[in-house]
């Protein structure tokens, strides 16, 4: 097969040009971690070894699966690595910046947007190094547990100095009029409207009853403690628990993102789609679940998806759902369950890395403001759980390049208080102190307004990511309840153990999932190999967190499946408890009723959690 050319112009070179017949580099995954390398020599021996001059990496592969895959620049000093998510079984062509590995990320208001890069026939994870492309000697792919022996044919591999463009090169279209990605098969896959709503019909009829044990708000009826009318903490025996407003013990198993939209990016990629939703029914954007919810429920579908929704909830033993925007305030037309509301617009606003000018004359009176307009509506509604004052700051670990940021930025009063400060020495220990300082004064501004306009409402405090060092979690423990996102198979025991000791607050999960690569779909940033073993990972994650005395909740992320063809970001992710035609995934919906129905025992200490590794 020959290498695809890219045509020069007289004006200017835009890519290496090979014309030498060459058969495809080919790489096949199996087990725990396995990768390919390819030598310059062996890709194409007229590629130069500076990449320097180039600004792009242009690749047309093929990929067996879905399954994302490590794509290594090799140099004379090192490995640098980024994370592709490629769409399953068609040719496409790959324009990769090459930025994405020479430069830090960039400036996003939090992780997922700082390191998720959308293209047009990928997406890219730029989060690892970056280095010097002076001295480039070779390529290598890498999977880690594979599923099913996926294969990566590579037949081209230019540079370029302008952006060539990515393209779909065959297959096309790649989605069906149900949002289904259309070259992999799986059992139920929905071949027409008439199969769909018979299996709409069926589960509506099998939704069974809550579980007798849950009082209204889905806290524990058996239980009692001081019930205040509003959602409140408290430890008892030596164990952390929300309480309810009836009070009852209450451990929140909850969902994020429970919504009837999930848009994908259409403009420039409609030839993707064999039909797109209509525009009165996804205005702007192409939500393939909204379209499939107005085909499940007629013109006045919203209430309904509501009634139906909760129904689902509260049969499969959840008790609480996050939003990401506003709550709307028509009751009917959202699942009558217990909420979290996130609330950032400190975050989202005028800000670098998301942190904004908290200096600036004006600051504390934005947040006031913003606070009464979220808060104001809800204050006194006891559905309520709590709200969030943020999301996975980026900065935390990356001070020096914050602080870099503000300096290069626009004159502004927390760059004049940056540049006194660094005067006295500029050392990375500084630097850490100033940003640490502004973080404090950010959280006692918005902890004020917030308590202010909500004072019947617990304060979930910020979604930290990961593993927050020591000095960001002292700072932010002024919260009711110390809320981080751990993406693992289950939070380390020691990170929680750490945590609690230095805030002396009880713990939220606010993110974690599992997700199998299949139906087109990337499994996610913690991956089972089946719809069996994930339904196991769900119950070993929650139980093993129940059990800790402090953890007082677990809320998967998210809802329903992302879409196929990436969600704003590229995220396509196979992380729901329904997908994209609205059906609920059998296996993780069973696992959860097992371990939701434990949850009193396993967090009162009385049982053991649930220990199957998946």
């Amino acid at each position: 097969m020959k290498y695809r050319l890219f045509f020069v112009t007289a004006i200017a070179a835009t890519a290496v040009i090979t014309s030498t017949a060459r058969a495809p580099l080919r790489a096949t995954f199996a087990g725990e971690r396995s990768e390919q390398s390819w030598t310059l020599k062996e890709i194409d021996p007229e590629l130069p070894a500076d990449w320097a001059p180039y600004d792009f990496l242009v690749l047309e592969f093929k990929a067996s699966s879905s399954q994302r895959f490590h794509l290594g620049i090799d140099t004379a000093k090192a490995q640098i690595s980024k994370r592709i998510a490629p769409f399953a079984g068609v040719w496409v062509r790959a324009a990769i910046p090459l930025r994405f590995y020479r430069q830090p990320a960039g400036n996003a208001v939090d992780l997922a947007a700082t390191y998720n890069q959308p293209r047009g026939s990928y997406w890219i994870n730029i989060s690892g190094g970056h280095g010097d492309t002076s001295a480039v000697k070779g390529l290598t792919v890498r999977m880690d547990n594979a599923v099913g022996s996926p294969t990566l044919e590579i037949r081209s591999v230019t540079l370029a100095k302008t952006d060539p463009g990515d393209a779909v090169l065959e297959g096309k279209p790649l989605v069906d009029e149900f949002g289904q990605y259309t070259h992999v098969t799986w059992p139920g896959q929905v071949r027409s409207l008439d199969e769909l709503r018979k299996a709409w019909s069926l589960e509506d009829e099998g939704l069974k009853t809550p579980p007798a044990d849950r009082c209204e708000y889905g806290g524990f009826a058996g239980t009692r403690a001081r019930a205040t009318g509003f959602f409140r903490v408290e430890q008892i025996d030596g164990r952390w628990w929300f309480v309810d407003p009836d009070g009852h013990q209450f451990f929140s198993a909850g969902v994020n993102g429970v919504g009837t939209g999930s848009a994908t990016r259409v403009k420039g990629r409609e030839d993707l789609f064999a039909a797109l939703p209509p525009a009165s029914i996804s205005p702007g954007a192409g939500s393939f679940y909204t379209w499939n919810l107005h085909r499940r429920h007629g013109d006045v579908w919203r209430p309904k998806w509501a009634d139906t929704t909760a129904r689902r909830l509260a049969a499969w033993g959840f008790n609480s759902i996050h939003y990401w925007g506003p709550r709307n305030q028509e009751p009917a037309s959202e699942p009558r369950i217990p909420y979290a509301q996130m609330l950032r617009g400190w975050q989202t606003g005028q800000s670098i890395m998301g942190m904004p000018d908290v200096y600036a004359e004006g600051f504390a009176t934005r947040v006031d403001e913003s606070a009464r307009t979220q808060l104001g509506p809800r204050k006194d509604d006891p559905w309520m759980l709590g709200y969030f004052i943020g999301n996975e700051p980026p900065w935390p670990n990356r001070e020096g390049q914050l602080v870099d940021l503000i300096l290069s930025g626009p004159e502004s009063a927390i760059q004049g208080r940056l540049k006194n400060h660094l005067a006295q020495g500029d050392t990375p220990e500084r630097r850490r102190a100033f940003v640490h300082a502004a973080f404090e004064r950010y959280l006692e501004v918005i902890n004020a307004a917030v308590r202010k306009h909500a004072p019947n409402h617990l304060n979930l405090g910020i979604r930290f990511g990961g593993n927050p060092d020591d000095d960001a979690v002292r700072i932010a423990k002024g919260s009711d309840v110390f809320s981080i996102n751990i993406y693992r198979y289950a939070p380390p025991r020691a990170t929680l153990d750490r945590v609690h000791a230095l805030t002396g607050r009880p713990l939220l999960i606010g993110e974690f999932h599992i997700g199998v690569p299949e139906r087109g779909l990337s499994p996610g940033l913690v991956q089972a190999m089946n719809q069996e073993e994930r339904a196991i990972a769900y119950r070993y994650y929650v139980e093993q967190s129940a059990a800790h005395p402090a953890m007082i909740g677990t809320h998967w992320f998210q809802w329903l499946d992302q879409p196929v063809t990436g969600r704003n970001d590229g995220e396509n992710y196979s992380i729901g408890f329904v997908d994209v035609t609205d059906q609920p995934y059998s296996e993780l919906v069973a696992a959860a009723k097992l371990t939701h129905a434990r949850l009193l025992d396993v967090h009162g200490g009385r049982m053991p959690p649930f220990d199957r590794v998946p």
